[in-house]
Protein backbone atom coordinates (compact mmCIF):
# COMPACT_ATOMS: atom_id res chain seq x y z
CA UNK A 1 0.00 0.00 0.00
CA UNK A 2 1.61 3.25 -1.22
CA UNK A 3 1.15 5.94 1.73
CA UNK A 4 -0.90 8.55 1.22
CA UNK A 5 0.90 11.72 2.29
CA UNK A 6 5.12 12.10 2.04
CA UNK A 7 7.33 12.11 4.75
CA UNK A 8 7.97 15.80 4.88
CA UNK A 9 4.12 16.45 4.70
CA UNK A 10 3.34 14.15 7.78
CA UNK A 11 6.43 15.71 9.76
CA UNK A 12 5.25 19.44 9.02
CA UNK A 13 1.83 18.25 10.21
CA UNK A 14 3.25 16.34 13.26
CA UNK A 15 5.95 18.94 13.99
CA UNK A 16 4.17 22.42 12.42
CA UNK A 17 7.25 24.69 12.25
CA UNK A 18 6.32 28.57 13.29
CA UNK A 19 2.84 27.80 14.06
CA UNK A 20 0.74 30.85 15.74
CA UNK A 21 0.79 34.48 15.78
CA UNK A 22 3.07 36.95 16.07
CA UNK A 23 2.07 40.02 18.48
CA UNK A 24 1.62 43.44 16.89
CA UNK A 25 3.21 41.96 13.52
CA UNK A 26 3.69 44.35 10.30
CA UNK A 27 1.13 42.32 8.21
CA UNK A 28 -1.28 39.90 8.53
CA UNK A 29 -3.09 37.97 6.09
CA UNK A 30 -5.79 35.32 5.60
CA UNK A 31 -7.15 33.20 2.91
CA UNK A 32 -9.79 30.44 2.87
CA UNK A 33 -10.51 28.07 0.08
CA UNK A 34 -14.11 28.13 0.12
CA UNK A 35 -14.68 25.05 -1.58
CA UNK A 36 -13.18 22.59 0.72
CA UNK A 37 -12.78 25.35 4.14
CA UNK A 38 -9.01 24.99 4.52
CA UNK A 39 -8.24 28.85 6.33
CA UNK A 40 -4.42 29.75 6.52
CA UNK A 41 -3.53 33.04 8.17
CA UNK A 42 -0.18 34.18 7.91
CA UNK A 43 1.60 37.01 9.68
CA UNK A 44 5.11 38.35 9.78
CA UNK A 45 7.46 41.32 10.59
CA UNK A 46 9.72 42.45 8.89
CA UNK A 47 13.56 44.13 9.45
CA UNK A 48 15.96 45.37 6.81
CA UNK A 49 13.45 44.60 4.19
CA UNK A 50 13.68 40.65 4.76
CA UNK A 51 10.99 38.77 6.71
CA UNK A 52 12.64 38.42 9.94
CA UNK A 53 9.55 36.09 11.49
CA UNK A 54 6.57 34.48 9.96
CA UNK A 55 4.00 32.45 12.10
CA UNK A 56 0.83 30.76 10.78
CA UNK A 57 -2.34 29.39 11.72
CA UNK A 58 -4.33 26.94 9.65
CA UNK A 59 -7.56 25.19 10.34
CA UNK A 60 -7.93 21.96 7.57
CA UNK A 61 -6.64 18.89 6.63
CA UNK A 62 -3.05 17.92 6.45
CA UNK A 63 -1.54 19.51 3.55
CA UNK A 64 -2.86 22.58 4.51
CA UNK A 65 -1.43 22.85 8.03
CA UNK A 66 1.98 20.57 6.02
CA UNK A 67 1.79 23.83 3.67
CA UNK A 68 1.26 26.53 5.64
CA UNK A 69 3.87 25.24 7.84
CA UNK A 70 6.33 25.11 4.65
CA UNK A 71 5.79 28.03 3.28
CA UNK A 72 6.95 29.75 6.39
CA UNK A 73 10.33 28.35 6.14
CA UNK A 74 10.40 29.09 2.63
CA UNK A 75 9.41 32.69 3.34
CA UNK A 76 11.55 33.89 6.52
CA UNK A 77 14.91 35.36 6.21
CA UNK A 78 13.68 35.69 2.46
CA UNK A 79 14.22 39.48 1.26
CA UNK A 80 10.80 40.98 0.37
CA UNK A 81 11.61 40.46 -3.34
CA UNK A 82 12.54 36.95 -3.08
CA UNK A 83 9.80 35.68 -0.85
CA UNK A 84 7.75 36.99 -3.78
CA UNK A 85 8.92 34.14 -5.87
CA UNK A 86 7.73 31.43 -3.89
CA UNK A 87 5.18 29.22 -5.62
CA UNK A 88 3.21 26.46 -5.77
CA UNK A 89 5.95 24.21 -6.64
CA UNK A 90 8.94 25.09 -4.37
CA UNK A 91 6.22 24.49 -1.78
CA UNK A 92 5.35 21.12 -3.13
CA UNK A 93 8.91 20.48 -3.83
CA UNK A 94 9.57 21.59 0.34
CA UNK A 95 7.16 18.52 1.08
CA UNK A 96 8.12 16.39 -1.23
CA UNK A 97 4.43 15.51 -2.66
CA UNK A 98 1.15 16.66 -1.99
CA UNK A 99 -1.60 14.65 -3.54
CA UNK A 100 -3.08 16.30 -6.68
CA UNK A 101 -6.22 15.93 -4.77
CA UNK A 102 -4.83 18.40 -2.06
CA UNK A 103 -2.69 20.63 -4.20
CA UNK A 104 -5.07 23.40 -3.41
CA UNK A 105 -3.30 23.82 0.04
CA UNK A 106 -0.33 24.78 -1.75
CA UNK A 107 -2.54 27.44 -3.51
CA UNK A 108 -3.92 28.51 -0.40
CA UNK A 109 -0.63 29.12 0.91
CA UNK A 110 0.83 31.18 -1.82
CA UNK A 111 -2.08 32.89 -2.04
CA UNK A 112 -1.62 34.10 1.64
CA UNK A 113 2.25 34.84 1.09
CA UNK A 114 1.58 36.85 -1.60
CA UNK A 115 -1.48 38.66 0.80
CA UNK A 116 0.50 38.97 3.33
CA UNK A 117 3.42 40.96 0.99
CA UNK A 118 0.78 43.04 -0.70
CA UNK A 119 0.17 44.48 2.64
CA UNK A 120 3.97 44.79 3.88
CA UNK A 121 4.46 46.89 0.08
CA UNK A 122 1.59 48.74 0.89
CA UNK A 123 3.18 49.83 4.73
CA UNK A 124 -0.41 48.64 6.07
CA UNK A 125 -0.73 45.98 8.70
CA UNK A 126 -3.86 44.72 7.69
Amino acid sequence: MTPVYSPQVLDHFEHPRNAGTLPSPDAVAQRENPVCGDVLKLTARVADGRIADIRFQAKGCVPAMACGSAVTELAKGRSLEKARLINKNDIIRALGEVPSASSHAADLAVEALHALLAQLAAGSPR
